[in-house]
Parts: structure tokens; C-alpha cells; sequence
């Protein structure tokens, strides 16, 4: 694992990997700020959220949110 590993909330309300967030897209963490860019292909940015560096984490803030993988559509 890196140390930009974890999870946000993409805009259905899923819990997703900031390594494999499927779409084609990719992520960007800002470790300190606590803030995932999601972005496309050709550098666009798609979504932001918040990042939880555990699925722990993001229970604790309160968040009910189904993890699914990459193969999920956004």
C-alpha cells in the first residue's frame, strides 16, 4: 500500500478506492488536506472529496457508504 491509499465518496454516495477508482479515471491525494481529485484521462478534474486513509475512518465520520470496485459505473 502507498501512502495515498484509501477510500472517498464519489457523488452516488459509494465508497471507492483512491487507488483503482474505476471509470478510467485516477486520483490525486492531498495527504494534509485531506483531499482527493479524481481525474480524468487527459487531466480534468471529474470530482473532489474528502479522503479516509480507512474504511474505519470513514464509519467513525459517520458515513454509511457501500464499498464497490472499479468495475462499478460512476
Amino acid at each position: 500500500m502507498t501512502e495515498t491509499t484509501g477510500y472517498f465518496v464519489d457523488w452516488g454516495g459509494n465508497a471507492r478506492s483512491t487507488d483503482t477508482p474505476g471509470g478510467g479515471y485516477r486520483c490525486e491525494v492531498d495527504m494534509v488536506a485531506r483531499y482527493v481529485a479524481v481525474m480524468s484521462k487527459k487531466g480534468v478534474l471529474i470530482h473532489e472529496g474528502t479522503f479516509y486513509k480507512t474504511l474505519d475512518d470513514l464509519a467513525k465520520a459517520g458515513i454509511k457508504a457501500p464499498l464497490v470496485d472499479e468495475s462499478v459505473p460512476w
